[in-house]
């Protein structure tokens, strides 16, 4: 399976602090933003990975993340308007997909659970598309998916006023290659471009949609305003300060997946010099 991330997103509301340099390499507490969802695929199994970021920032991704080689990933870069969305970006990633399951979510995304290795492997390996269900307290900003008494999804809401359901679905999709003839045909049937949800819901309309839902175990954060950048760090701050582990951390996934042996992580600790990340890196192989 592929990955995608998109970490083009431009939020006007975090200026002035995101007015010189993309958001999505701000820091959360101790890591750059996109750490977290590039673990996230890491997670989810992904090693090839296309990253679209804003035309004028390829080479910061790059000087960060480099081609992926020393966490065993293999890391592109494309260039793309400012807040094109996920359709623009399957559309884009066309060549790249080729006949590959593929997994896209936003770079403004960090999601943290238990559990969270084994829910992101069965959304993997479905045999179509597949998503999360979150539930929030304010739902209106963000698509929803609508629930029977049985727990049966009906249909997905985008950006709903009626609050008919309070499980958002949160920025991570997975989906067979079959999507792009799913995009088409839907462009040929209506008078404007898909919408994520247009997608979904063909999906659910053909049987092959699953939906996990994710318990009080989970969280998923989206960072869209300073208020939300401060509670993330806050949040990762408290985790790893109590149990003195890392939240986001390449070079342990990498490890802990089999990407990079205990030479390579070696070799990561090493560049890292004595940081405190280091430094709990260190710990892993004694």
């Amino acid at each position: 399976m592929k990955g995608i991330i998109l970490a083009n997103q431009v939020t006007a509301s975090l200026y002035p602090t995101a007015a010189a340099v993309s958001k999505h390499l701000l820091p959360i507490f101790n890591k750059p933003m996109i750490y977290y969802p590039l673990t996230t695929l890491m997670l989810s199994g992904c090693r090839e990975i296309l990253i679209f970021v804003g035309v004028d920032e390829i080479d910061r991704f790059r000087l960060l993340l480099g081609n992926g080689s020393q966490w065993g990933l293999n890391i592109h870069y494309a260039a793309q308007a400012e807040n094109a969305g996920v359709v623009d970006a399957l559309l884009s990633g066309r060549p790249f997909i080729g006949q590959s399951r593929v997994a896209l979510l936003l770079g403004d995304n960090v999601t943290f659970g238990n559990n969270l290795r084994d829910a992101l492997g069965r959304l993997a390996e479905g045999s179509y598309a597949s998503i999360f269900a979150y539930w929030v307290a304010a739902p209106s900003t963000y698509d929803v998916v609508e629930f029977d008494r049985q727990h049966r999804p009906l249909r997905i809401h985008s950006d709903p006023t009626d609050e008919r359901s309070n499980w958002a679905v949160p920025s991570l999709y997975f989906y067979d290659s079959g999507v792009l003839d799913v995009i088409d045909a839907l462009s040929r049937a209506g008078c404007r471009k898909p919408s994520v949800a247009d997608i979904n819901n063909h999906y659910l309309k053909m049987q092959r949609l699953d939906v996990e839902r994710l318990g009080r175990g989970y969280a998923w954060l989206d960072i869209r305003t300073p208020a939300d950048l401060l509670h993330a760090a806050q949040f990762i701050e408290i985790t790893e300060t109590r149990q003195g582990l890392q939240i986001g951390s390449p070079e342990e996934v990498a490890w802990r997946m089999g990407y990079i042996d205990d030479e390579g992580l070696g070799r990561q600790i090493q560049q890292l010099g004595g940081s405190e990340y280091g430094r709990h890196l260190m710990r892993l192989l004694t």
